[in-house]
């Protein structure tokens, strides 16, 4: 490249556009390398972009790249990806960036590890445990000093005397790979008639290359995992590396195990529980092509594959695929956009199909294969609902007499039970009854959550915490405090009362412990070393546990007191998945939901396994409404520190709303949670028709709007998936 010649340079910061820099003498580079450059009094790593530089500054006037990274390039298809996120999300393209070049030691190659080898004659002296060191190096190759010494069965000073005598020399190692390659032909699995032919059409996608869209629906225990590994196998057999998108790092643990069982080695994994460390290394191994498959969190979609030819995305009906910080995206929805910009494949795979991704299917824009049967034995449970009102539980306790005794009969038969309540903590609220005081989040509009395994009232918005009261801070009476409806912990207390030799266990995703502690309680549950299960949303998803006969549903109506547009599709798909938890291994097994609306028709669906009527007429409802995805929705929501001042701004920012006649835009009115973190939020809705060009009006508004000053933030929410 001529020594005149400047580039630009996209940065990680929070700017739209690039930076123009000249390119020293003797330095040649393109679009996709990874550069230092200079940015005010330090050196700031960048991306030389496909941006036409600045031609009105000269040459002269510019600052030179500093260095070229000895680092892959970013791809163009992910250069297009980091555009396309920023102008569909109305984000900064350099924050788009920065979920790129997140692992910063991965710019840098592997250091060499130190190693020894044979280089000389056997020493004067000799002896056992420095032949058995000799006999290990027989081969030629070199070893690591603590690998030789525990090959050998010897201590590392034994190693090092004969680095002293001259036998062994030090020699540099490249480092270890953080994964092996899959062995597509280590363990194939047999396959019933419905999934061989399923797996027979992934293949085909993959074999055909390009973008397609493909859903697997398969009713929970169908063995959507066996049949989508077959695509991943296909891929890999084809030269290309895999992406699989899970919800949880909780199932992190068993789906490594079923990967390694079927490929004979576990995957490279990608999210935040995996050291600094290792995550720099999995980085470059994915730019390298050295990995070629990982499992990861939503964030793993941003990595710079060399070679990316499948990304499969499991539960993709699941909420944690959206991000909702600082770059609002749906890694479902952008997964999508990724296989179509550079031209590969995607599996969407779920038991309970969003409803998006269903009417995708149902149009044709995507392929839709269909698991209705369980794996093997396996059998659906048989559900049935308790109706609250004519069998109430007792006072001061939760479970209704029907469920108690089915606890009891599975007890008795050496089998497991699972009681499903989607609330942490011990109790939702603490009053006191002589005031009627009621503990409040001092930074955010919710009720403290009594944690009583902690001892603490806790917000699980903010984090605020503070030692559980021994009396009202208001009336002072050290009798009156009273906790107010069911949590995980005080469902335990109950359980423990009435079954006090039964093996209990809580699972929430708040416990002490993090993630190991979790992974090892999903152990100990699928060995048979729990009785009875109780926990929240996290035993719903994707967990096999084989002793499992009975799903007992505490508040089967609580997802649907929430009154957002998808509050019944959330809940038809939770009840679905954690009562499908039942029966996996085969055998009769039964699935009873407590609820005061019994003729709801999320509950009826459930009980009669009519999933068809429910999709039919939650679509039909989304149809008629102009509702996603028949329609276009956006969340804006406005917050600062100074309530009259947000609300002042939220009303100049309303006023500023560009006129057009098919868009309608509500509020602002206070958000359900209009105070978090201490800031005060106010919002806004946009609501369009499916074919609107809201970035558009979006930019319009916001360029016409007074810009927010001081503490004021405007977040723009395209597509929103929550509604608090």
């Amino acid at each position: 490249m001529p020594a005149a010649q400047t580039v630009s340079v996209l940065l990680p910061v929070a700017v739209a556009g690039t930076y123009s820099y000249g390119v020293p003498a003797g330095l040649t580079v393109a679009p996709g390398d990874i550069v230092a450059v200079p940015l005010g009094t330090r050196d700031v790593i960048g991306v030389v972009w496909d941006d036409p530089p600045d031609a009105e500054i000269g040459h002269n006037r510019l600052r030179p790249i500093v260095e070229k990274l000895d680092a892959p390039p970013l791809l163009k298809d992910l250069r297009a990806f980091v555009d396309w996120i920023a102008d569909y999300t109305l984000t900064t393209r350099g924050m788009v960036l920065r979920m790129v070049l997140r692992a910063r030691g991965g710019l840098e190659p592997d250091p060499p590890i130190a190693g020894v080898r044979l280089a000389g004659p056997p020493p004067e002296r000799m002896t056992a445990a420095r032949q058995r060191v000799l006999n290990v190096l027989e081969d030629g190759g070199a070893w690591s000093k603590s690998g030789l010494a525990a090959a050998a069965s010897v201590s590392t000073g034994v190693v090092a005397g004969l680095v002293e005598a001259g036998t062994l020399a030090a020699v540099a190692m490249p480092a270890r790979p953080v994964a092996q390659p899959p062995d597509t032909r280590h363990a194939v699995p047999v396959l019933n008639t419905e999934q061989q032919a399923a797996a027979d059409a992934l293949r085909k996608a993959v074999a055909e290359g390009g973008f397609s869209v493909t859903l697997l629906d398969g009713i929970t225990g169908s063995g959507k995992t066996e049949v989508y590994f077959e695509a991943v196998a296909a891929a890999l057999d084809a030269g290309r590396q895999v992406l699989i998108l899970i919800p949880e790092i909780a199932l992190t643990g068993a789906f490594l195990e079923r990967f390694a069982a079927r490929f004979g080695t576990a995957p490279a994994e990608w999210h935040s529980e995996v050291a600094p460390r290792l995550r720099d290394r999995v980085w470059r191994g994915v730019a390298t092509g050295t990995i070629r498959a990982v499992i990861g969190a939503r964030s793993a979609l941003f990595l710079p594959f060399r070679e990316l030819g499948l990304v499969v995305v499991d539960e993709e009906h699941d909420l944690a695929y959206k991000q909702e910080d600082r770059v609002f995206y749906n890694a479902r929805d952008m997964a999508v956009v990724r296989g179509h910009l550079a031209g590969f494949p995607l599996v969407l795979s779920s038991a309970t199909p969003s409803i998006e991704s269903r009417v995708n299917a149902d149009s044709g824009r995507y392929r839709r294969i269909v698991l209705s049967d369980r794996y093997a034995e396996a059998k659906l449970p048989e559900i049935a609902s308790i109706d609250m009102r004519a069998n109430p539980p007792e006072r001061g306790r939760f479970l209704s007499p029907p469920l108690v005794t089915a606890v009891a009969e599975t007890l008795e038969q050496k089998q497991q039970a699972l009681l499903f309540l989607n609330r942490r903590g011990y109790a939702p609220l603490t009053l006191c009854r002589t005031c009627g005081h009621r503990f409040q989040c001092p930074n955010c509009s919710t009720w403290l959550v009594e944690h009583r395994f902690r001892g603490a009232l806790l917000c699980h918005h903010c984090g605020h915490s503070e030692p559980r009261p021994d009396h009202c801070p208001n009336c002072g009476d050290t009798e009156s405090l009273v906790a107010v409806g069911p949590g995980v912990e005080r469902l335990a207390e109950e359980v423990a009362a009435r079954f006090p030799e039964a093996r209990t266990i809580v699972m929430s995703s708040d416990m002490a412990g993090g993630i190991q502690r979790l992974r090892l309680d999903l152990q100990a549950i699928a060995k048979g070393e729990v009785d009875i299960v109780i926990g929240t949303q996290l035993v719903a998803k994707g967990h096999n546990f084989p002793l499992l006969t009975l799903v007992g549903v505490v508040d089967g109506d609580l997802g649907l007191a929430f009154g957002d547009m998808r509050a019944a599709e959330r809940t038809f798909q939770l009840l679905s998945q954690v009562t499908g938890r039942a029966g996996r291994a085969g055998g009769a097994s039964r699935a009873l939901l407590q609820t005061y609306a019994p003729e709801h028709p999320v509950i009826r669906a459930i009980v009669s396994g009519d999933r068809e009527a429910f999709y039919k007429s939650e679509i039909a409802a989304r149809r008629a409404a102009g509702l996603p995805p028949f329609g276009r929705l956006v969340g804006i929501v406005i917050s600062g520190i100074d309530r009259g001042e947000t609300q002042g701004y939220a009303g100049a920012f309303r006023r500023a709303e560009p006129q057009a006649e098919s868009i309608q835009v509500l509020g602002p009115a206070e958000a359900p949670l209009a105070v978090i973190r201490g800031r005060h939020r106010f919002r806004l809705l946009v609501q369009a028709p499916r074919n609107t060009d809201i970035q558009t009006f979006l930019r319009d508004w916001l360029a016409a709007a007074p810009r927010p000053r001081g503490n004021l933030r405007v977040q723009i929410d395209i597509d929103p998936q929550s509604f608090m």
